[in-house]
């Protein structure tokens, strides 16, 4: 029977939404292993809006639902129909949105929230024990959902994984095109572009992150 995995979009675009790239990559790598999924995201404004040519913020406000919509091809829910039952695991691809908009690590650091809607979502799947999939700077939000001792990664930087520490998180130092995987937890991390240097070294682990998830469920 063909897997139902629910996937948790940020927004679009890598410094206040989702990665494009990685959200792409996670839809193909699904549908290449034959698992059916739906996107969902919260309905509310982003944190801000950034010119992805210049870096520099913009003066007008945007909904991470809408923006995220591009990506799914407008077959997307908000986050507040997510329901842990309907699906055999959940995944949250990174990019800033998931530091901005699912979470205020970007700004808090190691004292973030996790949004409400998102965290009450994600909890369910791991109340469910049913597997979950973080990458990128998605992995900042496990100490909040998981607790103290889980085991994730976000690649190499000393920094920020030291900020991850901080909330709980047993930070493991991962390749690109690699997972770390906390089976007591199911839950299953990858770098990706935290240290990808291209579109190709992200699907590695990205691949290996579904490849466990789908084995897991």
């Amino acid at each position: 029977m063909s897997k139902k995995v629910a996937v948790i979009l940020s927004g679009s675009g890598v410094f206040d939404g989702s990665e494009i790239h990685e959200a792409v990559l996670t839809l193909l790598s699904l549908d290449r292993r034959e698992a059916s999924y739906q996107c969902f995201a919260p309905d509310i404004a982003q944190h801000h809006v950034i010119n992805h040519m210049t870096g520099d913020e913009m003066a007008e406000s945007r909904n991470v639902l809408v923006e995220a919509a591009r990506i799914a091809r407008g077959e997307i829910r908000p986050v507040t129909e997510l329901k842990a039952d309907d699906f055999d695991a959940l995944v949250l691809p990174g990019g800033f949105g998931a530091a901005k908009n699912l979470s205020d690590f970007a700004f808090s650091g190691s004292e973030l929230t996790v949004q409400s809607d998102v965290s009450f979502a994600v909890k369910s799947f791991a109340e469910a024990g049913k597997p979950v999939g973080l990458m990128c700077i998605a992995p900042a939000i496990a100490g909040r959902i998981f607790g103290e001792g889980v085991l994730a990664t976000i690649g190499n930087d000393a920094e920020t994984a030291a900020a991850l520490e901080q909330t709980g998180v047993k930070h493991v130092e991962c390749a690109v095109d690699d997972i770390v995987v906390d089976d007591h937890h199911k839950l299953v991390t990858t770098p990706a572009y935290m240290t990808a240097r291209s579109i190709s070294e992200a699907a590695r682990g990205i691949d290996k992150l579904v490849d466990r998830i789908l084995s897991m469920a």
